[in-house]
This record gives structure tokens, sequence and C-alpha cells, in this order.
């Protein structure tokens, strides 16, 4: 008998079964995304601008608690980290973008109707898997904390900033935190950046989902670390007037991500 072995098939490019397409993107595509996500926030102003409000009363709240229960360390890591459940925060931005490129008329209902749907479909996974990482963040902090500056009190959130800016301790903690909070936000930012869009888009499980907006970032680096960029800028100069930067700031980097989804991933169409 003449045994045979078996020649593995040619890889050609094109996507396996339940893979995406991924795009290549350029500078370019950041811009005409972002000029698309500020049409869509001019377009429909005050409903996008609710979601940014609700994000940034939400975020005054959460900040108020913390000084209301003694806990004046958390403020300066929940207040930087707050930000990173913003993707999930944004499902109705994203389809308003969605009805607004399809012409779909639409209103409150509609919309806030597609956002409570979101919690039967797989993006509620996606919201577990962000706020994980966000415990995770706030753990890190909390541990880095005793370690480092185990001797200091502080009463007040004054104290605080001097300990932490103005002693040797501190400057420690700020750089181990600063390490380890960007090796988060990146871990998050690569497995949501079109996970969270692409959900809501299209019949597909969040494993896959998150898979994909991995390779995106991977295939695109240079373009999906600049996005990264400019979405940890504008949010953190959007965090100094008390949050209020994000009734404005949320919604154009919501409409704006959308828009960069559809030019990362092909339609099943195309």
């Amino acid at each position: 008998m003449t045994s045979k072995t078996a020649t593995p098939p040619e890889d050609t490019g094109a996507p396996r079964p339940g893979e995406y397409k991924v795009n290549s993107l350029t500078a370019a595509d950041i811009t005409a995304s972002l000029k698309a996500g500020f049409a869509d926030f001019l377009a429909r102003p005050f409903m996008s601008g609710f979601f940014g409000l609700f994000y940034a009363v939400f975020g005054i709240l959460f900040v108020w608690c913390l000084v209301w229960l003694g806990k004046i360390w958390m403020i300066i890591p929940a207040a930087v980290g707050f930000p990173l459940v913003a993707p999930f925060a944004a499902a109705g931005l994203y389809e308003m973008s969605r009805r607004l490129q399809t012409g779909e008329p639409f209103g409150w209902a509609e919309i806030l109707t597609v956002m409570a749907k979101q919690r039967k479909r797989e993006m509620g996974w996606m919201a577990f898997v962000t706020l994980f990482i966000f415990w995770v963040w706030t753990y890190q902090i909390r541990l880095w904390l005793a370690i480092i500056l185990q001797d200091a009190s502080f009463s007040d959130f004054g104290g605080f900033l001097n300990t932490v800016f103005l002693t040797p301790q501190g400057w420690t903690f700020l750089a181990i935190g600063t390490c380890v909070g960007a090796a988060l936000s990146a871990v998050l930012f690569s497995v949501t950046v079109v996970a969270m869009p692409m959900l809501l888009d299209r019949d597909t499980n969040f494993v896959s989902a998150m898979l994909t907006s991995v390779r995106v970032v991977t295939e695109n680096p240079v373009v999906m670390l600049s996005w990264a960029a400019i979405i940890s800028v504008a949010v953190l100069l959007s965090l100094v007037p008390a949050f209020l930067g994000l009734i404005f700031t949320l919604p154009i980097l919501g409409h704006t991500t959308w828009h960069l989804y559809q030019r990362a991933i092909p339609s099943d169409e195309g």
C-alpha cells in the first residue's frame, strides 16, 4: 500500500469560517471617521448629548460617593479608570449612527429599545469583560497603595494629592500605577474597540467580536494606537471640568468609533 502524505491547503489570505475580513487602515480613515462622527453629533445634538450627560452625571455621583464613604484614595484611580466602561455606555450612539447612515427614522423609543435588547444578546458578556477589567484596575491600585504608601494617611483629597505628587513614595506609586493602568487599558482597548459596535451590528458572539477587534489592532497597530491616544487625551481633558466635558466628547467619540468600525471590517455583503 502506498501511503500518501496530506498536503496542507495553501493560505490564500481569505478569512476562515467564522472569521471576518479586516481592512488595512490609514490616518485618513481616522480623519474621515471623526468628520462623520461630528456630523452625526450635529445631526442629533440633544439626543447625543444626553448620553454624554448621563455618563458625566454618573461620574460626578461616583466621585461624590467615594468622598462620602471616605475613600479619598480612590478618586484619582476612579476618575482615570472610569472611562474604561465608555465603549459599553456608547451603545445608543452606535445605533444612532447606524440609523443616520441608513436613513432610518428614529426617536428615543427606538434607540432605548435597541439598547434594552442588548441585555439578552452578547453585549452583556462584553459588559462583564469591561467591568471585570475595571475591577482589576481598582484592585491593583489598592494593592500598590497598601505596599508603597502604607504609612500615609489621607484625611482629605488635598492630603492625598500632596502625598502622591510631592513625595518619593508617591512618585513610585504613580509610576507603577501608570504602567499597570496603561497595560490594562491597552488590553481593554484591543478587545473592545470594534467589538462593541460589531455586536450591535451583526449576529455574532462576543468571543468572535473580541478576537476580530484584536486583529484590527494588531494588523493596524500605528493607526489604532493613534486612535487610542486621541481617545485618551480627549477623555482626560474632558474630566478636568468636573466630568462635564464628556457631554460633548463621549458622543463624538462614540459616533466616530462606529464609522471607524465600518471602515475596519467590511460589510457581509461586501
